[in-house]
């Protein structure tokens, strides 16, 4: 998720928009879960602050959804994007989802996809072109622009690949 963060802020970069990256480790395990953080706005940023309000979650590892308060600070105005291929109601979500706007909540088969283009289950290019199509913070081309800035050659490739295919279907469905 640290990579994600970082290529959503260059995605928002690429479109002008200031964006800042940060990931959070606190000082469990190795091998504990990692959170990352992405800010983008029009203007400066000056806040340096973990945020406690996001406007939107995306959920990498739906096998954290009981296990850490992911959902704290969330508004049901935010969104919410969780890589699996699970319904809500199996995820024990069920309720919760449902104080979200249909269009603000989204599962995605972000590491099916990755493993399909990349043969490696790194699911973070078509989790941030879902993200894409779902709040439309950023473009598809800037995601792209982004994966491609970071990633040359047949990595990069694939990875847009994995990002393009999650934007479009999640925006013809």
């Amino acid at each position: 998720m640290v990579t994600a963060a970082e290529l959503l802020s260059i995605a928002a970069f690429c479109e002008g928009k200031h964006a800042q990256a940060f990931p959070s480790f606190g000082s469990e395990r190795m091998g504990a879960p990692v959170v990352a953080f992405c800010r983008i706005d029009d203007k400066d940023i000056r806040l340096r602050e973990p945020v406690v309000e996001p406007d939107a979650l995306i959920v990498q590892d739906p096998t954290l959804l009981h296990q850490v308060d992911l959902f704290n600070g969330l508004d049901t105005r935010g969104y919410l994007l969780i890589n699996t291929r699970r319904k809500y109601a199996d995820l024990g979500l069920g309720d919760y989802v449902e104080r979200f706007p249909p269009h603000h909540i989204c599962t995605v088969a972000a590491t099916e996809w990755a493993l399909e283009f990349l043969g490696r289950p790194l699911p973070n290019a078509a989790l941030l072109g879902a993200f894409a199509a779902v709040t439309g913070r950023v473009t598809l081309e800037a995601v792209i622009d982004a994966i491609q800035a970071k990633f040359a050659g047949t990595l990069g490739e694939q990875n847009v690949a994995a990002a393009s295919k999650a934007y479009d279907t999640i925006r013809t469905n």
